[in-house]
C-alpha cells in the first residue's frame, strides 16, 4: 500500500471515482491508497492459488476471485483488493463491484505490504463475520500461514513450511505446496 492521496471522500464517492481510474486504489476511512504493480512472482503465486481453488471448488456453491475484485469491510468503512478470495455466498455471486461475505482470503506477501497484511489489514478482515480463514503466502521462505477462525471466534494458526500439502479447511481443499509455488525459481 502506498501513501494516501491528498483528499478524503465517502465510500459512495470512492466507488464512483474508482470506476474511472486506470490504477487500483484501496479505500480506508475516507482515504484512498494507490496500489502498486505486483512483481512477477507475486502474480504467478496468486494465479496458482486461484487456479487450484477454482479447480477444486468446481461444482460447489463457492466461487474464487482474484485481485481485481474489491472486498468491502463495512465495519471499517473500507474497500480492499485481496490477492485471492473465495465466497460461497449467493449475494456475492451477484455482486458487480465488491464482495462482502468471503469465507477465505489470501494475501501474497511482499516486502512493502507484509507488515500491513499481518497487522491492520488482518485486524480489518477479522471484522468480517463470514471469514473463516485468512492465509498469508511468503514466497521468499516458501511458507503458507493459515489463520482459521474457531467456534469461539479465536484464530488458530498453522504454518505450512515443512509439509507437502496445505489444507484450506474453510473450503475443505488440499493444495500441494509444489502447486502453490509452481514456476517460481
Amino acid at each position: 500500500m502506498q501513501s494516501p492521496e491528498a483528499y478524503t471522500m465517502t465510500a459512495d464517492d470512492y466507488l464512483a471515482w474508482e470506476e474511472l481510474q486506470e490504477e487500483k486504489h484501496e479505500f480506508v476511512l475516507g482515504e484512498t491508497f494507490a496500489m502498486g504493480g505486483a512483481r512477477r512472482e507475486h502474480v504467478v503465486v496468486s494465479l496458482n492459488m486461484a487456479t487450484s481453488l477454482k479447480q477444486h471448488l468446481r461444482g460447489t456453491p463457492c466461487r474464487t476471485y482474484i485481485s481485481d475484485m474489491k472486498l468491502q469491510v463495512e465495519q471499517m468503512d473500507a474497500y480492499y483488493y485481496p490477492d485471492v478470495m473465495v465466497s460461497c455466498d449467493k449475494g456475492d455471486q451477484r455482486a458487480e463491484q465488491f464482495l462482502t461475505q468471503p469465507s477465505l482470503i489470501i494475501e501474497v506477501l511482499s516486502d512493502s505490504t507484509e507488515a500491513y497484511d499481518r497487522g491492520d489489514k488482518f485486524a480489518a478482515y477479522r471484522k468480517i463475520s463470514s471469514l473463516k480463514e485468512y492465509v498469508l503466502v511468503d514466497i521468499k521462505n516458501r511458507r503458507v500461514e493459515c489463520f482459521v477462525r474457531t467456534a469461539d471466534n479465536d484464530w488458530l494458526f498453522h504454518d505450512y513450511s515443512s509439509e507437502s500439502v496445505c489444507r484450506f479447511s474453510s473450503v475443505e481443499v488440499d493444495v500441494p505446496l509444489t502447486d502453490i509455488f509452481e514456476d517460481i525459481e
